[in-house]
Parts: structure tokens; C-alpha cells; sequence
């Protein structure tokens, strides 16, 4: 997903790291930090496909993402950059 269009994730409560997010039919890649940013790929390999799904839901809704990773799939994920 590298080079793609990453859309600016919405933030409708205003606490959430994340700035971006981009996903295809088995993964989502998100970006966290305002200035040192990072990329963090989760897969349905590493974390499951049910998670998967959801944060894609919870990445386009703009709310609930951050918390939601936090909370059940934290160090679930294919890759950190």
C-alpha cells in the first residue's frame, strides 16, 4: 500500500494519533504522529480478519480507530515503519 492515496483519517472526537489510513481486500495500513509519523500494517494473517474488518469500518467512520487498536490489536501487526 506504500505510495498510495492515504486518506486523512476524519478524527470526529479529536484524541486520536492517527493521521492517515489506507487498506485493501486483507489488510489496512495506518499512520500515526502529527510529526515523526509512523506506519503500522496490519493483516488478516497477524491480527485476523474479523479485526481487519472492523478497524476498515472504524477508519472510515473517522471514530473509534485509535482506541480500538489500543485496545485489541496493539502488537498484532504485519509490519512497523
Amino acid at each position: 500500500m506504500k505510495g498510495k492515496y492515504l486518506p486523512t483519517y476524519k478524527n470526529i472526537d479529536g484524541d486520536s494519533s492517527i493521521v492517515s489510513y489506507a487498506y485493501d481486500a486483507t489488510s489496512i495500513e495506518v499512520i500515526f504522529g502529527k510529526g515523526k509519523q509512523t506506519t503500522y500494517i496490519y493483516t488478516y494473517g497477524s491480527a485476523g480478519m474479523d479485526h481487519v474488518e472492523r478497524m476498515k469500518i472504524l477508519a472510515d467512520s473517522g471514530r473509534g480507530l485509535n482506541e480500538y487498536i489500543r485496545r485489541y490489536v496493539n502488537y498484532k501487526y504485519a509490519s512497523k515503519s
